[in-house]
């Protein structure tokens, strides 16, 4: 009888389109070889084939990643987005400020005791 494992969480399991791989690998595997071929057919003749192997190999490697690389169900570019937020566009030193109950109706007490007392004083 045959087996078939089913995984526990079914959120991780991805739809496959063509030979194993999702409609995101496929989409970034193609790019890859836009970019890189004809780079490699116009090096061959410049620069030697190992040479323009190498530069193909380098040019098609980000694809890669970005088709490949997934950590904690975050894609690549997520990642990479996360970090230059912040490095670059959030302030190192974030303030800790706390919204308390408390000392809002505090204020508001003595706002109105405030206000009472110039009530008080006009009426004398």
């Amino acid at each position: 009888m045959a087996y078939v494992t089913v995984p526990k969480d079914l959120t991780k399991v991805k739809t496959k389109v063509v030979f194993n791989l999702t409609k995101r690998q496929l989409i970034f595997f193609g790019l890859a070889v836009v970019i890189g071929l004809p780079l490699f057919f116009l090096l061959k003749d410049i620069t030697g084939t190992n040479i323009a192997s190498f530069v193909m190999i380098l040019s098609m490697l980000p694809c890669f990643l970005f088709a490949m690389y997934e950590k904690h169900g975050l894609h690549l570019e997520t990642v990479l987005w996360n970090i230059v937020q912040t490095k670059f566009l959030r302030p190192k030193i974030r303030p800790y400020k706390t919204n308390n109950f408390y000392s809002a109706i505090e204020k508001q007490r003595q706002l109105k005791m405030e206000v009472d007392s110039i009530v008080k004083g006009k009426r004398k």
